[in-house]
This record gives C-alpha cells, sequence and structure tokens, in this order.
C-alpha cells in the first residue's frame, strides 16, 4: 500500500495553467442592507442566482437580507424568486432556486435598532450552524453614505466585523464613494475604523464588465497595438458614456450629484486610467492598482476651464418617437435646479508617453443613444501621395472599443474603392463578443460578487484612486458651481453646442458613436 500524497502539494492531477476549472467560491454568506431598492431587486440577486445556477457559489452560501420591512423569512424568499426570475440572465429553474432559498433569511429593523443587529448576529451564527457558511461574512452597503457610519458602528458594536481564526469579513460599498475628496476621506475613515483596507472592497460595476477587463488584453496580449500607443501616432482619445434616458426614479439621488460626480470621477476615469497606463508587471491587485495610481496622479487640469469643459441641461422635446419632460420638469427637481445632466471635459496626462494628447470625457442623459465606448484617434499619415479628391472621405484611424451595448472593438481605417480611379474611403473591421464567442458574457456584478467572496481584489478601486479621481473633478465642479451654468440640449441630440465648440477650439469633432 502507497502512502497518500502529502496535501501540501495540491491536486497532483491539477495543472496550474489549466483554465477550464472555474474559480468557485467557497463556503460564506452574505449580508445585504437596502436589499428591497432596485440596484439589489434588478441586479444584485439576479447575479447572486446566476452565480448559483453556473455552479460557482457552493451549497454553504447564505443570503441574508436586512430592512425594514416586517417580513419573515419566506416572504423573503419569495420576493427573491420574483426578483430573479424577472431579472437573472439565466434561465430560472426550481432546482438552482431551491438551493438558494435553504440559505435565504430576513431580518426585520432599522439602522439605529441595536436590538435588530442583535438578531441579525443570531442569524449568521445560525448559517454558521445549519449552512455550514464557516464564519465568512460580507456585509454589502447598498445604502446612501449618509448611512454607512450608523451601519458600521452597529456592525462594530455587535462584533460582527470581527472574524474568527481562519475566516474572514469583508464589506462591500457601492459608488459614490463620497461627493467630494473631504468627503470620500471622512468616509473612507469610518469604514476603515471598522474593517481592515484590504477587507474594504468599493464596487465599480465598469470594471466588472468584460470589455474593460479586455483593454488589458487588448493593449498587453498584442504587438499590433503597444507599437502606436502613445503620442508618436495617437492624436487624441475620446472616452464616452451616453445615455438615452432621463434621470427616472432617481431625482432624490441625482439633483445635486450631477453627472460629472456620479460618471465621470469613478466610471470614466477608471477607463482612462486603464486606456492610458504602463504594462504591469502582472494582474496581481496591488500591480494593476500601482499603474493606473500613476496615471490618476500624473492628468493635468485645462488652464481655462471655460473654454476646455462644457456642462448642460436637458429640456424637454420629443425622443424617440415620444415627448418627454425636461430635467426641471422631472419629478422631484426643483425648478430652479443647476444640477447638469451632461458633462464633458478635456484632461492631459503629464507622461512621455501622453504628453500632447489630450483625453475628452463626455457623459450625458437624454442623448442620441445607449453606448460607452473608447476612441483611440491615430493622426493622419504624414505625407499622402494622392490628389485631394483622392482622400475627401478618408478620416483618421481609430480603434474604438465598445463597453456596452454591443461589446467588441471596431478598427477604421482607409481602403481603396473598388474601380478605375485611385479613391479612398473609410472602412471598418468588426470584433463582436457575442459573434466570436459561444459564452454569453456575465453580468458585471456576476464578476464582482464572486470576486469579492475568493478575496480578489483587482477589479476594486482602492482608497488611494478615489482620493485622486476627486483631485481632478473638484476644481472642476467648483468652478462650475461660481461660473458655468448648465447649457440646454435637447433630447436624442448629442449634448450642448458648448461641447462641440470645446473640441472645435482644438481642431476637431466628437465621433458620433
Amino acid at each position: 500500500m502507497t502512502d497518500s500524497p502529502d496535501p501540501s502539494l495540491g491536486n497532483p492531477l491539477r495543472d496550474p495553467r489549466d483554465r477550464r476549472l472555474p474559480l468557485i467560491a467557497g463556503p460564506s454568506s452574505m449580508v445585504m442592507f437596502g436589499v428591497t431598492g432596485d440596484l439589489a431587486r434588478k441586479k444584485l440577486l439576479p447575479a447572486i442566482y446566476d452565480l448559483t445556477h453556473r455552479g460557482l457559489l457552493p451549497p454553504s452560501f447564505g443570503l441574508v437580507g436586512f430592512g425594514r420591512r416586517d417580513w419573515t423569512d419566506e416572504d423573503f424568499q419569495e420576493y427573491v424568486r420574483t426578483s430573479v426570475s424577472e431579472h437573472a440572465r439565466t434561465p430560472f429553474t426550481d432546482s438552482v432556486f431551491e438551493q438558494l432559498r435553504g440559505g435565504l433569511r430576513f431580518v426585520t429593523g432599522e439602522f439605529d435598532d441595536k436590538a435588530a443587529f442583535d438578531r441579525l448576529t443570531e442569524v449568521v451564527s445560525e448559517l454558521d450552524a445549519t449552512r455550514g457558511t464557516g464564519g465568512n461574512h460580507a456585509f454589502y452597503l447598498s445604502i446612501p453614505p449618509s448611512a454607512f457610519p450608523q451601519v458600521c458602528s452597529q456592525l462594530a458594536d455587535s462584533g460582527l466585523n470581527t472574524p474568527r481564526d481562519g475566516s474572514w469579513r469583508r464589506v462591500v460599498i457601492e459608488k459614490p464613494f463620497g461627493h467630494d475628496l473631504e468627503s470620500a476621506r471622512e468616509l473612507n475613515d469610518v469604514v476603515e475604523k471598522v474593517f481592515r483596507p484590504e477587507d474594504v472592497f468599493r464596487i465599480d460595476h465598469y470594471l466588472g464588465k468584460e470589455t474593460v477587463q479586455n483593454i488589458l488584453a487588448l493593449r498587453f496580449a498584442n504587438q499590433m497595438f503597444e507599437p502606436v500607443w502613445n503620442a508618436t501616432y495617437v492624436d487624441h482619445v475620446q472616452i464616452t458614456m451616453a445615455e438615452d434616458i432621463g434621470i427616472g426614479s432617481r431625482a432624490g439621488y441625482y439633483d445635486g450629484i450631477g453627472t460629472a460626480r456620479d460618471v465621470i470621477q469613478n466610471h470614466l476615469l477608471q477607463l482612462l486610467a486603464l486606456t492610458a497606463m504602463e504594462e504591469p508587471v502582472s494582474f496581481r491587485a496591488s500591480d494593476l492598482r500601482a499603474e493606473k495610481e500613476k496615471v490618476l496622479s500624473a492628468v493635468e487640469l485645462p488652464e481655462d476651464l471655460a473654454a476646455h469643459t462644457a456642462r448642460g441641461q436637458y429640456v424637454g422635446g420629443w425622443q424617440g418617437g415620444e415627448e418627454v419632460a425636461s430635467y426641471l420638469e422631472e419629478d422631484g427637481i426643483p425648478a430652479d435646479s443647476t444640477t447638469e445632466t451632461f458633462a464633458a471635459i478635456r484632461l492631459d496626462i503629464a507622461t512621455r508617453r501622453w504628453a500632447g494628447v489630450p483625453f475628452y470625457l463626455r457623459a450625458g442623459k437624454r442623448l442620441g443613444r445607449r453606448v460607452t465606448e473608447i476612441a483611440v484617434i491615430l493622426k493622419r499619415a504624414p505625407f499622402l501621395p494622392f490628389r485631394s479628391t483622392d482622400t475627401a472621405d478618408l478620416g483618421q484611424n481609430a480603434i474604438v472599443i465598445r463597453v456596452q451595448p454591443d461589446e467588441g472593438v471596431t478598427m477604421r481605417f482607409g481602403s481603396k474603392v473598388p474601380g478605375t480611379q485611385m479613391e479612398v474611403r473609410d472602412v471598418t473591421m468588426d470584433f463582436a463578443y457575442g459573434m466570436n464567442f459561444t459564452e454569453e458574457s456575465p453580468e458585471a456584478y456576476e464578476r464582482l460578487i464572486l470576486d469579492m467572496l475568493l478575496g480578489d481584489p483587482p477589479l476594486f478601486p482602492r482608497q488611494k484612486e478615489v482620493e485622486l479621481s476627486w483631485k481632478i473633478l473638484d476644481p472642476i465642479t467648483e468652478y462650475w458651481a461660481e461660473n458655468m451654468k448648465p447649457a440646454p440640449y435637447r433630447p436624442g441630440s448629442w449634448g450642448p453646442d458648448t461641447a462641440h465648440e470645446m473640441l472645435a477650439r482644438d481642431g476637431r469633432t466628437w465621433r458620433r458613436p
């Protein structure tokens, strides 16, 4: 009889290079504050179901909802069933839901109710005993930042933030991480008094999108792009996040925050950092974050903010065949609100790679269509041995990374038109995720929730990135508050005239996505 293999050597039949077996979360539970909100109902709960359906959450997983509603566990289970059957990406099956149902619990209470947190402690301990969650618990704060101090204080007082030997406790924070640099630091101080910095996971759901992660593969796994990814060949970069809807039911959150704080400070500056960063020595969290932080720390604001930023607010009109209200007519919006629904800024990066290359960021609501993309616009060829009429329809070469909704990459370049004349015109080559891979891209929250349960942090920005982003945006929003009211723009357009004039001053035009 042979000796058993040494368990410290791992599985001798598994090659560590083998990517066929997915990473599966270990025994754990998640306590969700704000579980009855839109984000939880439409995104978080469906993502947990989809992970269960894909076999990435173990049978020993528990989910505890915490809220004001006077629900039993059975009421909560029915709420989760309705949510996932309406919004889950994968097909709803009773057998998968039954696995999830066994770990669903609900605790009724207010954030200032100590007795409710005592009950929460009992429920978490019960899951350890009956569900086998092993003392590993995550706390998802899908609540307004103003409620963080109270919840964190209650978690600390009840001891829920303190792991036993060999287990972990983590906290997940939804954006926004404050509304300026000062509030971001105050918020961080509150959270890090209760949880260790390495146990704080800040969710920016854009970083969970497959196409955003593909920026790294596109740049660093291919030889063809990196040689031209610099100031020698790139004329400018445009990063656009456009929505064709208004603010909907978000008036209470949105007014006073605006598009720049809501979208540019986190999503678009993260996309800028990934586009402009140097190659990391590895994809470990520390190495990836270090390169992003270098980019953000090198960002320079334009000297003339009036000339190189733009701010807008949509008016009423027709869009998509229906009449829509202006921002000031939306429910819950004050008639004198100066909150912007469109923002555009120029930023420069003071590094050798990007010296002289402007990055234009724009985001807005009620624009021409829903699209998020990064367009790297290359310089024109220095010598064209063609008559001007031959290249009248030739634009600039471009590499466009489409983040949503049609995830993929497009390359635009010039090609001869068939015929006897030498006529050159723009053509495109297209890569689409949906056509090239048989597997559907998972939702961003699936990836992020799984990574958090695994303790894998590369896709989560740390506090330094958050602070660097606010240092970039704060001077702009302060200038706007004192000197620049939002300009009106029609629904279905691509923003106010001031945004187009902003690029025209640099001799450029916005790309139409």
